[in-house]
């Protein structure tokens, strides 16, 4: 009985976490002025390293999330769990745009969203490190 229990958490954090991606794309396009969708079909890799990154942040931070409840609380239900989750990821979006915009802010010998709208690789795998690198350090609060 356990395993399909399992599964059916697995599958409803899976959903709930691909859901979290799509949205975190979002947000974090709205502060990045060309359209995702529209660059990556036309082969930007930076948008494609800034939405790696964000994936990969999101889910450092989900998995913080579900896994740091169960260690404490063995008696958490799957919906506190998801609630949890679902409040880690907002802090998490609101520290990837955060951290960006300190370093565009700091960074003045370029245009970080130009560059990046220009395709330029190196600006996309920067704030791709940037986002995983939040991720890590809100990850370690977290658990």
């Amino acid at each position: 009985m356990d395993f399909y229990k399992d599964l059916l958490e697995i599958a409803i954090y899976s959903g709930i976490g691909v859901i979290l991606m799509i949205a975190a794309n979002y947000f974090v396009d709205l502060i990045i002025p060309c359209s995702f969708p529209e660059e990556i079909k036309k082969g930007n890799n930076a948008v494609g390293f800034v939405s790696a990154g964000i994936n990969v942040g999101v889910g450092i931070l989900l998995r913080a999330a579900i896994y740091s409840p169960a260690q404490v609380d063995k008696n958490e239900t799957l919906f506190t769990g998801i609630i949890g989750s679902i409040l880690y990821f907002c802090a998490g979006i609101v520290f990837f745009i955060l951290g960006y915009l300190a370093i565009k802010l700091i960074n003045r010998r370029y245009e970080l969203n130009t560059e990046i709208g220009k395709g330029n690789t190196s600006a996309g795998i920067m704030v791709a490190g940037i986002f995983i690198g939040i991720a890590i350090l809100i990850s370690g609060v977290i658990m």
